[in-house]
C-alpha cells in the first residue's frame, strides 16, 4: 500500500473530526485527507515549518500600482510568493492572516507549487508540480477581519530546507486600504492583473520584497518533529541579509541543525519584525501584546529564542533616567515572557543585545543608552531566569571597541549585520539545546 493510500480512511470515518484535524463530513462535499486520532498520533503531528510575523502594511510597502487603488487592494489579481521551509512532510497546509485587515480578504483561489530550480524568489514553477488548495473542501474562502483561515491538508511531498511557492488569486481584491503583510521578506513577490493561478510563469509581472497575507506553512511530520520560535526585530528579520538568499541567522541555523542527525527535525520559525519592540508597539505590536499569537499559537513549538530590546533602548529618550526605567521595564518584560512560556512547558533563550556604538540614531555622546545595554546584557547572563544565554554580544563585538560590531560584519549603520556577521549569531547557539532532553521542570522559578 501507498503513502496516500495508508494515510487515508474511509468516508464513513472522515465523518467524526478527530483530534488531529484531518477528518471533514461528506456533506461539506470537501476531499479533505482524513485519519483516524489513533493512527495520526502514532504517525506525526502538524508542526510550523515556515511562519511570517503579520504586520499592518505601512503605505511605503503597499502594492505597487494598479494593484493598490483607493479602498481597494488587489482586485483581479495573482499573486506569487515564495518561502524557505525547515522541515519536511507529506501533507502540508496554509495560514493566511487578516489580522490588520479593515474588510474581510476573499481569497478566490490558492495553488501552492515547487518554484523553478528549487530556487526563492522565483516567478516560475516546476512543470506538474501544481496542486489547487482548499477550504473545507471548497476553492474559496472568506477571511474575517482580524481572523485567520487554515486550509485543507494537502498531500504535497515537501523537503527539509527547501522552498515552495503559493500563488493567490483575488477576484474582487480586499476593500480596504489597511492589509496584513510581512514587508521585510527580503524575498521577490510577484503580481499580475487577472487570473494567472495555473501560469508556469508570471512574465513581466510587478514585483514586491513582501509578503501578502500568508503567515504560516504547516507540515504533518513525524512525532520526533518540533519547532524553536524567534521572537526578534531586524537583527533576526535579516535587515542587511541578501534577497532570495535566506542567510538571515535563524536560516544559517536551520543549516546548522539541519546537518546534525539529532537536530535535523528541528523548524526554526522567524517571528521577528524590522523596528518592533518588546514593551511598546512600533512596526507591529510590542512582544508582550503579540507572545500568544507568534507563539503559543504556532503548532509544535517546543523552544523559544528571545533576541529583542535594542529599539526599546535606542527609541526611549537619552537620558539617565529615561535609560534606567528602560531597562528596568526590558528586565521585567523578559521576567513576564519567561513566566508565560513556562506555564506552557516552553524552555526560554535568551540572547544578549548586540553593540551600537556609532549608529546616527540610537548611539548617544553621553553612552546613557549604551549603559542601559550593559544593565540588560549583565542580567540576561547572570539573573538565572533563562533557561540558556546566547551570548551574541560576545560574538560579534569589536575586542578592541566593544561597544561597537567588528567593521568586517557592519553593513554600514554600525547596528544591522551582514551574511558574515549572522552567521557568527548562529554559531553562537549550541545546538545541543535542541536536542532530545528530559520534559523540563520549571517548578516555582
Amino acid at each position: 500500500m501507498g503513502r496516500t493510500s495508508a494515510f487515508l480512511v474511509s468516508v464513513a470515518a472522515a465523518a467524526v473530526l478527530t483530534a488531529t484535524g484531518f477528518a471533514t463530513s461528506p456533506a461539506a462535499g470537501g476531499d479533505r485527507t482524513t485519519g483516524t486520532a489513533t493512527s495520526q498520533a502514532a504517525a506525526g503531528h502538524w508542526v510550523n515549518t515556515w511562519t511570517s510575523m503579520p504586520q499592518l502594511t505601512e503605505p511605503g510597502n503597499m502594492p505597487p500600482a494598479p494593484f493598490t487603488q483607493p479602498d481597494k487592494v488587489f482586485a483581479d489579481s495573482t499573486v506569487r510568493q515564495t518561502v524557505h521551509v525547515s522541515v519536511g512532510g507529506t501533507h502540508l497546509r496554509l495560514r493566511f492572516s487578516n489580522a490588520f485587515g479593515g474588510a474581510a480578504l476573499p481569497l478566490t483561489a490558492v495553488s501552492v507549487a515547487l518554484p523553478a530550480g528549487g530556487r526563492a524568489g522565483s516567478g516560475a514553477v516546476q512543470a506538474g508540480s501544481t496542486r489547487k488548495v482548499t477550504f473545507d473542501g471548497r476553492a474559496s474562502t472568506v477571511v474575517p477581519v482580524g481572523a485567520q483561515a487554515v486550509s485543507d491538508p494537502l498531500d504535497f511531498e515537501l523537503r527539509p530546507g527547501s522552498n515552495l511557492t503559493v500563488t493567490l488569486y483575488l477576484a474582487d481584491g480586499q476593500a480596504s486600504d489597511d492589509i496584513t503583510s510581512h514587508p521585510g521578506s527580503r524575498t521577490t513577490s510577484y503580481m499580475v492583473r487577472g487570473n494567472h493561478l495555473d501560469d508556469a510563469d508570471l512574465g513581466g509581472a510587478a514585483t514586491a520584497q513582501h509578503w501578502y497575507f500568508l503567515s504560516g506553512v504547516e507540515v504533518f511530520s513525524k512525532s520526533g518533529t518540533a519547532a524553536a520560535v524567534v521572537v526578534g526585530d531586524s537583527l533576526t528579520d535579516g535587515r542587511g541579509s541578501t534577497t532570495d538568499g535566506n542567510d538571515r541567522w535563524p536560516d544559517q541555523l536551520l543549516t546548522r541543525l539541519r546537518s546534525r542527525p539529532e537536530t535535523s527535525g528541528v523548524a526554526v520559525l522567524n517571528q521577528a519584525a524590522g523596528g518592533n519592540r518588546v514593551l511598546n508597539d512600533g512596526l507591529g505590536p510590542n512582544v508582550l501584546a503579540r507572545f500568544d499569537r507568534d507563539v503559543l499559537a504556532q503548532s509544535g513549538v517546543k523552544w523559544l529564542i528571545l533576541f529583542e530590546g535594542v529599539n526599546d533602548i535606542g527609541t526611549a529618550d537619552a537620558t539617565e533616567a529615561a535609560q534606567r526605567r528602560t531597562a528596568a521595564d526590558l528586565i521585567a518584560a523578559y521576567d513576564q515572557i519567561i513566566v508565560r512560556a513556562h506555564a506552557q512547558g516552553i524552555p526560554v533563550y535568551g540572547a544578549t543585545l548586540t553593540p551600537f556604538g556609532g549608529n546616527t540614531d540610537y548611539d548617544d555622546p553621553n553612552g546613557y543608552r549604551e549603559a542601559a545595554r550593559q544593565t540588560v546584557n549583565r542580567w540576561i547572563r547572570t539573573s538565572g531566569r533563562f533557561d540558556a544565554v546566547l551570548d551574541f554580544d560576545r560574538a560579534v563585538r569589536d575586542p578592541r571597541q566593544p561597544r561597537r560590531i567588528q567593521g568586517a560584519l557592519d553593513v554600514g549603520d554600525h547596528l544591522h549585520l551582514n551574511p558574515a556577521g549572522y552567521q557568527l549569531l548562529a554559531d553562537a547557539v549550541p545546538a545541543r539545546l535542541f536536542g532530545k532532553q528530559p520534559a523540563p521542570d520549571f517548578g516555582l522559578r
